[in-house]
């Protein structure tokens, strides 16, 4: 059994709020991320909440990068989601924890697309 995709779930606590309140350093930190763990970025898309908060993403060519931050409580969700075996979405979500300054980070994988290959293509044959 294998897996078509990596997707890291992480929750940054302790993040300075002028940090997570900064769209241009957010959106700069999410596209070094990406470039850090070998990804190749296709579209960026950020927005500012008023009177705080950043919501944004990295789409890349093996999936996306996702965060949403809360400054007034210090805390950020952000998505790591890469397909293919290239490309780490560990080496990002720790970058990010690192330039955020989270003092803590409660993080989990998930596997994306787990199926046995073989049926899935006995599958496949059998509805032609």
């Amino acid at each position: 059994m294998s897996a078509l995709g990596r997707h890291v779930l992480a929750e940054f606590y302790g993040c300075p709020a002028d940090i997570l309140n900064d769209i241009q350093g957010i959106e700069r930190t999410m596209v070094d991320a990406a470039l850090e763990a070998g990804a190749e970025i296709r579209e960026v898309a950020f927005h500012k909440f008023s009177p705080q908060g950043v919501s944004g993403v990295v789409v890349i060519s093996e999936s996306h990068l996702a965060i949403h931050t809360w400054p007034e409580y210090g805390y950020a969700a952000v998505d790591v989601f890469t397909c293919g075996d290239r490309v780490d979405p560990w080496v990002a979500s720790n970058y990010l924890k690192d330039n955020f300054a989270a003092s803590n980070m409660d993080a989990r994988e998930i596997k994306r697309g787990i199926f046995n290959h073989e049926a899935s293509v006995q599958a496949k044959v059998a509805n032609f």
